[in-house]
This record gives structure tokens, sequence and C-alpha cells, in this order.
């Protein structure tokens, strides 16, 4: 086996797709690394280090074997009986076996005997030679080309003129050094060699011919002006941009994806102050920043009180003695975005938002759904039922009122250009046509919870307004079978689902979700009665609820005890999972939830005899009689916790009955031939069932089978 060497292998290419640069350079490293490592070529010391920038991926791996090691492999051949004869000879099926491996009859004392099930085996041993470098990275290069997560291929010629290839962008170098070797490797119609390219400006020489593997970063810094690594140049232009602000008093906008995007259009970063007219601040800020960051590629500079001011920040990607141009020439570029801005937010206050909402009529939301009119008339019937639910008078009608006008603002011309923008500028346009904060907020946060970790609706009519809209959906969509599936979700129901669960459990809303369902499908006369929609719905918010409970840290079991009740009421499930948690700490909580599950499967078999029912007075053992007393005495306690809402309290009172649980179940034989005697007790453990599972399912705690 040769020494190890670093090893560098690099992609020149034409411009790459910039929100998909950061995956694609960590993609390319890992699948070489990966596939060197599975051939044996890397080391235990080896160490991976990806490299991307808008016109290269590359991975530098240290510690790289000329070759892997020789290995023995055992050949699995066929059963004895099959290979070989009565006198121990090979037959001809061995013989074929043989030589279809390279082998021939003489390694016929080399073959071992092993039993395989009911058969005895035959297997050969033979050494596989190491894969030298050469091969182990063409088929590394060949493999990670082939998985890279490519957004879309884009097919081009090559330089014969007459072949084609596919790729993310045309490619046109190949780099490929093992020390100062190059590794004769191809890929994309290139041959490896050591020779790259630096900045397309900037570069101090062109092209930069490699010294070795571990000279790379160096050389295209030094020599190409270009920080080759996506996470070194991710961290330069965050101190740029920090270091620019922070000498004007003001700090960058705080935006990861808009970092990355810049991080993969530049070379070499130089952050540069800019300017603009004070006059557009008038232009609410949202819009401003979106245009600054979306359209252009800004980052907007913000005062110590968190409002926009007139500056924002550029990075070039060239360093010149005097950067007046480019300051001057970004200036003038984003002067008409921001004109246009203010053109459409003045025109837009032309109009109020109810004069728009008569032509939602006219704009299709789904062709079996209806028109968007049509949604906000169904959207604001159900806002009515839930705000009657959570307030008074006041409250439904202000709920009323933002639900016919939350959508009318998708007509507005800013919205039309920024569609990020919807319910935000109608809180703006609500606030110019006079309407009160609560109506305002209420338009703007309706679509909140956006994504996962979104705040949610800032006052109760956005919350009315909100569970309104998503329940809609839900119900719509669940009703004409657009269901998610798999990793299929074009209608973003998990997310609206969510967001539905999010409302009711942390706004602690006392809504009952059947309700919700029922209420929302009242609107659907479309819909047949009993088509089971909101049946599958209401199956998916309790998975999607199951689901984000483990994901916040509860346990399986313990939330699946609290849901396989399914609480009508989600508000009350933290505190359900709290009582659970308090009371698994209790010595007394493994014994009774493994008896309860063992009542549960008593009562399974009870085929209808087990109506809560007992008759003091057919009790035989006394230790029947002792838990029919103690289960009074806790019961009454139990529920009444319970009724006041303190589940903790109503499961530590069952704590009592482990002793009586017990001694039943030590003396007290329930299937008894006496059938009124076996309804009696039936009955018994249906009254302790029922007690020991109105705040969870207490059996979901068991660690194993009840006997």
């Amino acid at each position: 086996m040769s020494s190890a060497r670093s090893l560098l292998v690099e992609l020149l290419v034409e411009e790459l797709p910039p929100k998909a640069l950061k995956a694609l350079g960590l993609a390319f490293a890992a699948g070489i690394a990966d596939s060197l490592r599975g051939q044996g070529l890397l080391t235990d010391h080896s160490a991976v280090t990806p490299y991307a920038t808008p016109r290269r991926l590359a991975v530098h791996i240290s510690a790289v074997r000329g070759s892997g090691a020789d290995t023995q492999r055992w050949h699995k051949l066929m059963p004895v009986n099959v290979g070989l004869d009565a006198a121990g000879q090979a037959t001809p099926a061995l013989l074929k076996k043989l030589h279809g491996l390279g082998v021939n009859g003489s390694v016929l004392p080399q073959l071992r005997r092993q039993v395989e099930g009911k058969a005895e085996v035959l297997f050969l041993n033979s050494a596989v030679r190491g894969a030298t470098l050469a091969a182990g990275l063409q088929a590394a290069l060949d493999s990670a080309l082939v998985k890279l997560p490519i957004p879309k291929l884009m097919q081009y010629q090559l330089a014969d003129g007459w072949s084609t290839t596919q790729f993310v962008r045309p490619a046109h170098a190949l780099v490929a050094l093992h020390g100062a070797e190059v590794v004769p490797v191809t890929a994309l119609g290139l041959q490896a060699g050591r020779q790259t390219e630096g900045h397309r400006f900037e570069a101090a020489m062109s092209p930069v011919m490699l010294i070795d593997a571990d000279h790379y970063a160096r050389q295209l810094h030094e020599q190409g002006a270009v920080i080759a690594s996506f996470a070194a140049r991710h961290g330069e232009i965050s101190r740029q941009l920090h270091a620019a602000a922070a000498r004007q008093g003001l700090s960058p906008i705080e935006d990861a994806a808009l970092l990355d995007e810049v991080t993969a259009l530049v070379e070499r970063p130089n952050v540069v102050l800019c300017e603009f007219e004070r006059q557009f601040l008038e232009v609410p800020q949202e819009c401003l920043v979106l245009t600054m960051k979306a359209n252009q590629k800004y980052f907007p500079l913000l005062d110590a009180a968190g409002r926009l001011t007139n500056k924002f920040l550029v990075v070039s990607n060239i360093n010149a003695a005097d950067m007046s141009h480019v300051v001057a020439g970004n200036q003038r570029v984003v002067r008409p975005r921001l004109a246009d801005a203010k053109f459409f937010f003045d025109k837009d206050r032309k109009r109020s938002l109810e004069s728009r909402v008569a032509g939602l009529d006219q704009v299709v939301y789904h062709h079996q759904l209806g028109s968007l009119g049509d949604r906000v008339r169904r959207v604001r019937a159900i806002a009515r039922d839930i705000a009657m639910q959570m307030g008074g008078a006041a409250l439904v009608q202000s709920a009323e009122h933002a639900a016919l006008l939350a959508k009318a603002d998708l007509l507005t011309d800013m919205v039309g250009e920024f569609p990020e923008l919807q319910g935000t500028m109608g809180g703006y346009y609500a606030r110019h046509d006079g309407l009160s904060e609560e109506v305002a907020f209420a338009i703007e946060d309706h679509y909140k919870p956006r994504f996962a970790g979104d705040t949610l609706p800032r006052n109760a009519t956005g919350l009315a307004v909100a569970l309104a809209d998503k329940l809609e959906i839900l119900v719509g969509l669940f009703g004409i079978g657009q269901l998610p599936s798999g990793d299929k979700d074009p209608f973003a129901l998990r997310r609206h689902g969510l967001g539905v669960i999010r409302m009711l459990i942390e706004r602690r809303l006392p809504l009952s979700l059947r309700r919700l369902i029922a209420d929302a499908s009242a609107q659907f006369p479309q819909f047949a009665p009993g088509s089971g929609a909101g049946v599958l719905l209401a199956d998916f918010l309790y998975e999607r609820l199951r689901v984000s409970l483990r994901d916040q840290g509860n346990s399986a079991d313990q939330t699946d005890s609290v849901l396989s009740l399914r609480p009508d009421v989600l508000s009350d499930i933290v505190d359900r999972l709290a009582a659970v948690r308090s009371f698994a700490l209790l010595p007394q909580a493994a014994s009774l939830a493994a008896a309860n599950k063992r009542i549960a499967n008593i009562l399974s078999k009870a085929e209808g005899q087990a109506e809560p029912k007992v008759d003091p007075g057919l009790f035989k053992m006394p230790a029947e009689a002792a838990l029919a007393r103690m289960l009074a005495q806790v019961g009454r306690a139990a529920d009444a916790a319970f009724e006041r809402g303190d589940y903790t309290e109503s499961l530590q009172n069952l704590a009592s009955l482990k002793a009586s649980v017990d001694a039943f179940f030590e003396s007290v034989m329930v299937n008894t031939e006496d059938p009124q005697l076996r309804a009696n007790r039936f009955g018994l453990l249906r009254q302790l069932h029922n007690a020991m599972n109105r705040v969870a399912d207490l059996s979901k705690l068991a660690t194993s089978s009840a006997p």
C-alpha cells in the first residue's frame, strides 16, 4: 500500500445557481469522500474540506492512500451435494462456477464447508486486490456527479463539436492532484490536470498552476483573488457587513438565506455603503426591505429601534481602489425599484379595501371550490362561529369585518408585485381606511403562523380569522380528496394543520376540535353528508399533534397515553402531559399502568357484559368489596380534581388504589362460572377503568404486557 497524501479534486464551471451552491458544494465533497472511504482509500485521520465558489466545486481530503489494502473475500458457491460427487470430486456444475470466478479445480482442497440452515454449503476464499486511487477516484467522481442535488440539468456541447453532455452548468476544467501528482481521471468530457482559473477580473495570474493539493486554497487566494471556502467567504462577508454597519451606528438586517445567496454570488467579497433618498421611507419598510433583498440582494440597515434607514450595504465582487462607480451604480439601480414601490403604495391607497372585495368573485380559488369571493364568505362564517365561542358581540363583529377584508389586498398592485406582502399590506391599507388596530392587526396576522416557529396572531380577532382561514383550507381540500401523501403536500396542509394546533394549544383556546371541524364543514354544502372528510381531517390533526409533541421532547408512551383518548379540547393537552409526567414518577405508577392494561384486556373480552353497574350485595370476596369502597372514595376526589382542571392531582389520587387493585387480582377470579357474579365483577372493573383513564390511557405507560 502506497503512502497517504492529500487529494484535491476541483471542477471549474460557469456560474452556478446561487441558491443551490451551498448544497452542491457539500454534496460534491461528501460524495467523493464517502466513495473513497468505502473503497478503503482513506485513513482514520483523513479530513474532508469542501470548497464552493460561483465557478467551482472542489474538495480537499488529507491522508488519501494511493491504493487500498488487499482483502479476503468468501464466495458462496453451492450446496456440497451439488458441487461434489460421491467420491468427493468436483461436479461439472462446480467446475463451471469456479471457472466463472477465474480459477480451476486445483483450488478444491481450499474450499470450506459451512452449514447454512439444513444444508452444507461450499465457500471459496480469494484475495481481492485493493483499488488504485485512479480507479477509485474515477468511480467516486462518477458517482458524486450523478448524485448531486442539481435543480435543473443543462445540456451543452463538448469541445470536440460533436458530443454533448449534461450538468448544472457547462464545465471547463478538471483538477485532480494526489500530492503534486495528477490523477488521470475524466469527467464531463474533461481530462484532469493541475490548471484552474482565478477571479475573472482581479486574478494576479491566469491560469493558476497548482503546485500540489495542499497549496490549493492559498494559491487561489494569493494568485487567483478567490476565497475558495464557502464557509470562510460567508464569515468574511458577515464580518464586513457588521463592521460597515457599526461605523454608521446601525445594524444590517439579519437574513441567513440572503447571506448564503450572496456568498454564492461572489468570489472576493467587498462590502460598500450606499444610500437612497429619504422620501422613499414614506413607503412601509417591509416593501422597501423586500425589494432590496429579493431584487438586488442588498442588506438594508436598521437603527437602534429596528426602523429602516435610507442606507444599505452592497456586497461587491471587486475591490477597486476607487469604489465610487460601484456605489453610484448600485444607488442608480435601486432608485427605480423603490420608486415603483412608492408608486404602487400611493396608487393602492386611492381605493379602500372594502371596494376591492367584490372583485374577489372574479378570481378563481379552485375549480372545485369556487372563487376567492366564495372562500371569503366561508371564512367569514367560520370566523363568526369561532368568535361567538371565544367572546361577545364585539369580537364577533370585528372578526366578521376582518375576515371580509382579509383577502382584499390580493387585488392591490403592491401584492401583485410582491406576493410575500399579502396580509402585511392589508394591515397598512386598513389603517389608511381608518379601521381599528384590532381589525388591522387581524388582517395582517391571519396568515400566521406561516412557517415553523413563526409568531401567532396578536389578538383575539386575529386568532378567530386565522383559525377560520386554515380550517376552511383544510376542510375544503380534504373534502375534494386533496390529502397530503408521503412527501407531497402541494397545498401545505401539514403546515396549516400545525398552525391550527399551535393556536389552540399555545393560546389556550377552550374550543372543541369536533365543533370547529363541523362548523367549517357546514360551509361546504356541496360535500355529501357523512362523506368522511371530517373524520379524516380529525385523524390528520391528531397525527400532526402526535408528531409535534414528540418533536418537542415528549416521550412516545406518554404522548400516546394522552392522545389515545383524543381530547376534544386541545388546550388541555399540555396540562394532561404534565400530569402524566408527574404520575410516571410515582412508585405506584408502573404497577397501576400494568393493572390498567390487564383490566383493558379483560374488558375487551367481556362481550358486552361490562356495564359500569355494581351491586354490592353480590360481593363474595372481601377484596372486591374493599376495592369498591376505595374506588368510591378515591374516584370522587379524582373526579373533582379533573372537573376543575387539576389533572395532576386527579392522577395522583389514583395512586392510593394500588393496594386494593393488587389485592383484588390476587384473590378474586373475574371469569367465574356464575354469570351474575361475573357481570358484577366486570362492572366493578369497568368503573375502575373509567376512573383511571379520564386524563390519559394509563395502560400506554406499561413497560411490558400484563399477564
